[in-house]
């Protein structure tokens, strides 16, 4: 089940770039895991390392989840700024939201190079009266909408052992030419119980990931009439979420947990 206690937050910032934004926390039932980016700057260069975890070592904590549960990951352009009213990711960031998960031998030391499968993905639909694509319903509006709360169940058939859990935005407001699309991602180190033994097909990063896919390389202001995510499809003992969809759950409340406060961070970034 899901906790109601609010898990890892990152340091509070000097100044952040309006618009950009960056997952800071987790909802769950335990403590420090975040591994939360020292800037709100995204990643352009899907060929980058940086591309598995933000460039972000291990931190301490693992954050303990049974398989099955449901844990919700919190995005927010200011750090320490958690308020509902305030767009989690603003300037018309419109894109997917997707969340992948690795098995690692120790969480706190991992650096992503393992294989990565999608767990979870809120990405597009088409509205019928939009003129382009802005005004369709994508996985960053549902954010918004959620107070930048984004609940996923951890499958409940993948083997117990340690994990990453790595949650990403593809902004695509910028995306028309090749390294325009904005990522923004943080990986959580978890400790899973339970659960089965599924075996599910991998991807690495880099690698998941081309410039060129027709889902990172769009101009989403013209009409579009279809949209696909990049990456895998979503693993089969993981869940979707359509775009547009109700805020559920931690997702729909607008009250803040208990923010566990952890080393400052300086927060810079370009334009």
């Amino acid at each position: 089940m899901r906790s109601s206690l609010l898990f890892v937050v990152g340091g509070l910032a000097t100044q952040q770039v309006a618009g950009h934004a960056l997952f800071q926390q987790l909802w769950v039932n335990g403590s420090s895991c975040a591994r939360v980016p020292t800037s709100n700057t995204p990643v352009t260069d899907v060929g980058s390392t940086a591309f598995r975890c933000n460039g972000r070592p291990g931190v301490a904590g693992k954050c303990a989840v049974v398989a099955g549960q449901t844990v919700t990951v919190e995005m927010h352009q200011q750090p320490g700024d958690r308020a509902c009213g305030n767009e989690a990711i603003g300037g018309a960031h419109y894109g997917p939201v997707m969340v992948y998960m690795s098995k690692v031998p120790d969480a706190t030391k991992a650096d992503g190079s393992t294989g990565w499968f999608k767990v979870f993905q809120d990405s597009w639909a088409h509205v019928p009266s939009a003129k382009v694509g802005d005004d369709d319903l994508w996985g960053t509006k549902d954010l918004n909408k959620c107070c930048g709360r984004m609940n996923v169940v951890i499958p409940s058939d993948i083997p117990a052992g340690d994990y990453l859990l790595r949650a990403e935005v593809n902004a695509l407001h910028t995306a028309s030419g090749n390294g325009g699309a904005q990522f923004y991602m943080t990986c959580y180190q978890l400790s899973v119980t339970g659960g089965g033994s599924a075996s599910p097909a991998l991807v690495n990063f880099p690698g998941a990931y081309k410039a060129s896919d027709p889902g990172i390389k769009i101009n989403i202001h013209a009409a579009i009439s279809t949209y696909i995510a990049p990456g895998p499809t979503v693993y089969s003992g993981g869940t979707t979420k359509s775009a547009g969809a109700a805020c559920v759950g931690v997702e729909a409340a607008k009250t803040t947990g208990p923010a566990v406060p952890t080393k400052a961070a300086r927060f810079a970034g370009g334009a």
